[in-house]
């Protein structure tokens, strides 16, 4: 299996069908995933608390690897999840890249960069146009 495998059967097994007694299939035991959320690496607990939160917020989740290169113990991967606000019809549509590290045939560490702005906007929980209004000095809320 190669590391793009690995990391496919991630998404479709732990994220999409939300097999939370398999994460530790993929996670090796001391392992953490950065930038995932803002305080701090997230572990095996970490992500079968993480994937229900998800899943209450977007239904008909897709997440598919765009692109992706190894090197060595490395992968790094450009990544979309797809799918549908959970409390209306609104597209979900949000881009992240991911870089791993495969020991053993399970992820060792992860570092990922997610679009977390553009998800809460999409999902409604965050007015249109967030980033803009930011940048220019409002504060929301």
């Amino acid at each position: 299996m190669t590391k793009r495998d690995l990391l496919e059967n991630w998404y479709r097994r732990i994220w999409v069908a939300g097999e939370l007694d398999a994460v530790d299939d993929f996670f090796a035991p001391r392992a953490g995933a950065e930038g995932i959320l803002a305080d701090g690496s997230v572990g095996p607990e970490d992500f079968r608390a993480l994937i229900p939160a998800i899943h209450a917020l977007v239904r008909d989740l897709s997440i598919s690897i765009d692109l992706s290169r190894e090197m060595g113990d490395w992968l790094w991967t450009r990544i979309t999840l797809r799918g549908h606000a959970a409390r209306g019809m609104e597209t979900v549509c949000v881009h992240a890249q991911v870089m791993v590290r495969v020991e053993d045939g399970r992820i060792a560490e992860a570092y990922n960069c997610f679009d977390a702005l553009t998800f809460f906007e999409q999902l409604g929980q965050l007015p249109p146009g967030a980033q803009m209004l930011l940048l220019s000095g409002e504060r929301l809320g």
